[in-house]
């Protein structure tokens, strides 16, 4: 039986492969244009108070989980409806993880969590975050990240779409050092403008 929810118990990293052996081998200095797509996204992660989006999870053997996601600068939250009632709440450097289904609660740091490379208040994509890849596509944009001090260990990699100059966040991929992959699909993201009440953030799992 899949662990109910892989990235907390395990140490998990974000992108592809390709893109964790460029971490580990060095990345070069980033081109002007690569710099201005990486400061949207850091303007992004930073502006988009009161996010909502509807989502779907892939687990490494390619089961299948759903629900919503909130999202602050600084403090994220998933709610699962499939395959049962479920919840991760990161905010303040740690993460809460509660299977109602199996009355389990999981809390840990998000120091090395793949997770905590977006969850600084606010977010600053460069010094202890490294950005190993921007990759265009048509009416597309993915950041690839890891961590300065150990870019080897894990990669962040978030795809938007990108319409008009207009980003929105569409997939958040993650991959251990195992190779082991997690990708969250995003749909109807849309964002209120208006932060979300901090009581859905807190790490209770109560709430």
């Amino acid at each position: 039986m899949k662990p109910a929810f892989p990235f907390a118990t395990r140490r998990l990293m974000m992108g592809g492969l390709l893109t964790l052996l460029a971490a580990c081998a060095g990345v070069p200095e980033q081109a002007p244009d690569q710099r201005t797509d990486i400061a949207r996204v850091e303007t992004y992660l930073n502006t988009s108070h009161g996010l909502q989006a509807d989502f779907v999870q892939t687990w490494p053997d390619g089961g299948k989980g759903q629900g919503v996601l909130h999202y602050d600068p600084g403090r994220l939250r998933l709610d699962y409806t499939t395959p049962g009632a479920m919840k991760l709440v990161a905010a303040g450097g740690h993460l809460l993880f509660v299977d109602h289904r199996r009355e389990s609660v999981t809390r840990m740091s998000l120091g090395r969590q793949p997770l905590g490379l977006i969850l600084d208040q606010p977010v600053h994509l460069s010094g202890q975050i490294l950005v190993t890849a921007v990759q265009h596509g048509v009416n597309s944009l993915q950041v690839s990240l890891a961590r300065a001090d150990s870019p080897s260990q894990g990669i962040l990699t978030l795809g938007f779409s990108d319409m008009g100059g207009k980003l929105s966040l569409l997939v958040i991929e993650m991959t251990d050092v195992e190779r082991q992959h997690i990708r969250l699909d995003l749909s109807n993201a849309a964002a209120s403008g208006q932060p979300w009440p901090d009581t859905m953030f807190t790490l209770s799992a109560s709430n």
